[in-house]
């Protein structure tokens, strides 16, 4: 762990070589102290800038990884690091991140695979023996909390299986788990914050926060929908309303629900973008216009 003072430090000299040349490509380095602060938000939005203007950089793809597995995006994470792999190469540093990521996703046995292998090579990690314990541990300690609610749906949903293993104790990977959404604190909300409590809904399957030109901001999405497509198709239908139908008459367009055989999507527009949620078959509109108004109500850049 680095002391806050050098992490601070570090932010600084980082910062000020940026400021001299903003093609630098220190901005993972960067990225990776904010991240070790837990500025998410902003670790998040410099490295995804960096890779605009790298996106060869191995390197930075790890760093963007890491704040992903800690945002709680395993899938955003894991593609990440094979990104990097394809650039850089493999390597046990990156081996062990991507068992990590494997652990997180419930994908046991791949991790238990990789993990063995690490293992075989380096017997005396502490690291890797912990993770291999851990990962040989949790599927049965998960199947105990698990089996009782399958027998009562007759099945088990991720967001089941992700609580099922927060709920797991003495487990360092578990994050901590989301505050219930009608006891939401009274302070103001960060976008990925909002997304976590929006998915905590058990009728909202999936979350993106967007910006005006369709791009991803954040992402809490547990759907097969393309949430890549599906931000920048709803931007463009929220681009048309606005410019060509709704102002010109009757001012700018505020939230759009979207009814299909299946999915409900609703759509709400602030200042600097819009949220986008995803409604399973259990949703109706009453229960996404109040749920999710609570949340924007708290959002921090409204």
């Amino acid at each position: 762990m680095i002391p806050g003072a050098d992490i601070e430090d570090r932010i600084e000299k980082c910062q000020r070589i940026l400021e001299t040349d903003p093609n630098s490509q220190i901005f993972a380095a960067l990225a990776e102290a904010l991240r070790r602060k837990g500025e998410l938000d902003k670790a998040f939005r410099v490295c995804q800038g960096g890779l605009r203007l790298h996106p060869n950089y191995g390197s930075a793809h790890i760093v963007m990884a890491k704040i992903n597995l800690d945002r709680g995006l395993y899938d955003w994470a894991e593609a990440e690091v094979k990104r990097a792999i394809e650039i850089e190469g493999n390597n046990r540093t990156i081996e062990l991140l991507l068992a990590e990521i494997y652990i997180y996703k419930g994908e046991f046995a791949n991790a238990v695979k990789l993990l063995r292998k690490l293992s075989q090579a380096d017997p005396s990690n502490e690291q890797i023996r912990k993770l291999l314990d851990i990962a040989q541990r949790l599927p049965n300690e998960q199947s105990a909390i698990l089996e009782p609610r399958a027998s009562r749906s007759g099945r088990i949903d991720m967001r089941t299986r992700q609580q099922a293993v927060m709920s797991i104790p003495n487990t360092p990977l578990a994050p901590p788990p989301l505050a219930d959404v009608s006891q939401l604190p009274s302070g103001r909300l960060s976008s990925s914050e909002l997304l976590g409590h929006a998915v905590a809904i058990p009728e909202i399957d999936g979350a993106l926060y967007v910006n005006n030109e369709g791009l991803i901001i954040e992402s809490e999405w547990g759907t097969r929908l393309d949430a890549t497509a599906a931000a920048a198709a709803f931007a463009e239908i929220t681009r048309i309303l606005n410019h060509d139908l709704v102002r010109a008459s009757f001012g700018q367009m505020q939230s759009l629900l979207i009814e299909t055989g299946d999915p409900m999507f609703y759509i709400v527009q602030v200042a600097d973008g819009m949220f986008l949620f995803y409604g399973n078959g259990r949703a109706t509109l009453g229960t996404l216009r109040k749920r999710i108004a609570s949340l924007i109500d708290l959002y921090g850049a409204r």
